[in-house]
């Protein structure tokens, strides 16, 4: 019978946290915490309440995600995602758990034409990812029994999502603008979640850095078009650039993941990202 894990969540009640939850409960004891119960901010309070969870794993998924907010707001994104992620590998340290942190494909500049490998040097473009990286930085400056697994352009239930924006704003005669020079791969926090599933049957070595994606890229604009065309809308939607949109933070141009190193690790390929967004838009309920 596989080992039974006692892994706690944080940001559980997040997107990506509620698909952790549901996925690693089969298999095994999970626990999750918000900033209801504990403010991630507060380094005291975090080391506190981990230690008395006493838990195998720590999955850290609590994060300020907003990019643009993060750049109106630098001492907020610092203090969440760097600062909060020092106290939470910290914490980690005092009650011997092993750390999984969820990163960003947004750490890197975009100017590479092939995807990223974990080994390709990281250059952020906005306070978004260098709060992200230095989060990074913080595990592996405090820990020697971690895994950082970067993802990109997330989506799914109990969270707002692209997906759920664009169907939001398709109008029957309306016309949709989305940036075209912007290319990544839209990832699925139910697959995510199914393959950091898989992690834990191996989670006692191979410690290190990740790239967990969806398989397949496209661009917004693409995306959007293919959002579009699954929900059968007449909604179109037009192709601009990211200059035209005149957004407060940058974003990389391209910021593929190359997966070849988890797929090792696990022998777990994520499927195309087209199956997957059909699945979530033809779920149940």
């Amino acid at each position: 019978m596989p080992e039974r894990h006692k892994v706690l969540i944080t940001g559980a009640g997040g997107m990506l946290g509620e698909a952790l939850t549901l996925e690693l409960k089969k298999a095994n004891e999970v626990s999750g915490i918000d900033i209801g119960e504990c403010d991630i901010t507060d380094r005291d309070k975090t080391v506190e309440v981990l230690s008395g969870a006493k838990p195998d794993i720590v999955i850290h998924a609590a994060a300020w995600t907003d990019v643009d907010g993060c750049e109106l707001d630098s001492e907020k994104a610092y203090r969440v995602n760097s600062d909060g992620t020092e106290n939470v590998a910290l914490a980690c340290k005092a009650c011997g758990a092993v750390l999984i942190y969820i990163s960003t494909d947004f750490v890197f500049d975009g100017k590479k034409k092939a995807p990223y490998k974990e080994s390709d040097r990281p250059n952020p473009l906005s306070v978004y990812a260098d709060s992200k990286l230095k989060g990074e930085d913080a595990v592996k400056r405090i820990l020697e029994r971690y895994f950082i697994l970067r993802t990109s352009w997330l989506y799914g239930s109990h969270g707002k999502n692209f997906v759920d924006t664009i169907l939001a704003r398709a109008k029957p005669e309306g016309v949709l603008k989305v940036v075209d020079d912007q290319t990544g791969s839209p990832t699925y926090t139910k697959d995510l979640a199914g393959a950091i599933y898989m992690l834990l049957k191996k989670i006692f070595g191979g410690y290190g850095t990740y790239h967990i994606s969806n398989s397949g890229h496209v661009s917004w604009y693409g995306y959007a078009r293919e959002i579009l065309r699954l929900a059968k809308s007449t909604a179109k939607v037009v192709p601009i650039s990211s200059d035209e949109l005149n957004r407060p933070a940058r974003r990389p141009a391209m910021s593929i993941l190359d997966n070849t190193k988890f797929i090792r690790f696990t022998g777990f390929k994520m499927r195309h990202w087209r199956e997957a967004l059909g699945d979530y838009l033809f779920q149940p309920g």
